[in-house]
């Protein structure tokens, strides 16, 4: 049985409630609701036939905040709740950094990196170049670790891809969703570049403004992408596809499914010794992430992916 360390928690994100259950198999619906999370509550009780993945357990968890430690932990039936994050090293076998605050990532992952110990880095991986350097270079040092947005597995965006070869030539794609881009912006990217089979992203424009982020994405072949993301339209996730002979719409709403398939991928891979996710696609997406932040610091300019060594 996998031992499995779990990370939280950064504010709004209830992966570490969530993610926990998915795996261990249990939750207490009335907790997760009372927090603040009733729609996690409802897709736990939904598919509560399919909850637990063989071979693994979230046996420790660590977040900034004792009490909150210990309601993770309630929620998901984990055992051990540690004081430090450090005290997992040796404990466990893999650890998942269940938070969404990229500015924190790379000093929660260092120690579990130096000790050599596998993990899976909620999105988005990194904000800034420095940080997305440094796992740039523990990924050539041969560290075990993978990072994505779970849209990447979603099923409308499989069901879409099953298709794709009908549309003909693929000219463009646009993307909607709610929030900022700085958390979600990785969401619509993650699935846009699974669904196109991860081509390479060359130049990068943010033309929008606060709160309503427009970036223009153009990959090397030919394909652009528009990606809205406003912070008061409704709750969406959707993405259509235009091709020369047709079009699909992939309107994004099976959370669970895709958060189990994601789960399931990292820790098969520890279990059987499967490859992890490509980083390099992984990279790719966070290029686009932060070279859209450094075109809206800089007045909507275009960055040019290549030329800034992306």
């Amino acid at each position: 049985m996998l031992k499995i360390g779990m990370i939280g928690m950064s504010p709004g994100n209830a992966h570490p409630y969530s993610w926990s259950s998915i795996i261990n198999g249990t939750f207490d619906g009335e907790l997760i609701s009372a927090i603040g999370y009733p729609a996690v509550s409802d897709y736990l009780q939904a598919n509560i036939d399919t909850l637990g993945i063989p071979g693994a357990s979230v046996s420790h968890v660590w977040s900034q905040n004792a009490e909150i430690s210990q309601s993770i932990a309630k929620n998901a039936g984990i055992p051990f709740v540690v004081d430090k994050l450090e005290d997992m090293i040796g404990e466990v076998d893999a650890v998942i950094l269940g938070r969404d605050d990229p500015e924190n990532h790379v000093g929660m992952a260092k120690p579990f990196l130096d000790a050599g110990v596998p993990l899976f880095i909620d999105k988005p991986l990194a904000y800034s170049k420095e940080d997305l350097d440094y796992f740039i270079q523990q990924h050539h040092l041969g560290k075990v670790f993978m990072s994505c947005s779970s849209m990447r597995y979603s099923q409308e965006c499989r069901t879409v891809k099953t298709g794709i070869k009908s549309l003909g030539k693929i000219h463009l794609v646009t993307a909607v969703g709610k929030k900022d881009w700085k958390k979600y912006g990785v969401h619509l990217l993650e699935a846009l570049f699974s669904t196109l089979d991860d081509p390479k992203p060359v130049k990068v424009q943010h033309i929008g403004e606060v709160d309503e982020d427009i970036v223009l994405v153009t990959f090397e072949n030919g394909i652009k992408a528009t990606v809205h993301l406003f912070k008061d339209i409704c709750g969406t996730f959707q993405l259509s596809f235009f091709g020369e002979n047709g079009w699909k719409i992939a309107d994004i709403q099976n959370s669970y499914s895709m958060f189990r398939d994601n789960l399931i991928v990292f820790i098969d891979a520890l279990k059987e010794e499967k490859p992890y996710l490509d980083f390099a696609k992984t990279a790719a997406i966070m290029q686009v992430v932060i070279g859209a932040k450094e075109s809206f610091e800089n007045g909507g300019k275009v960055v040019n992916l290549e030329k800034h060594g992306r």
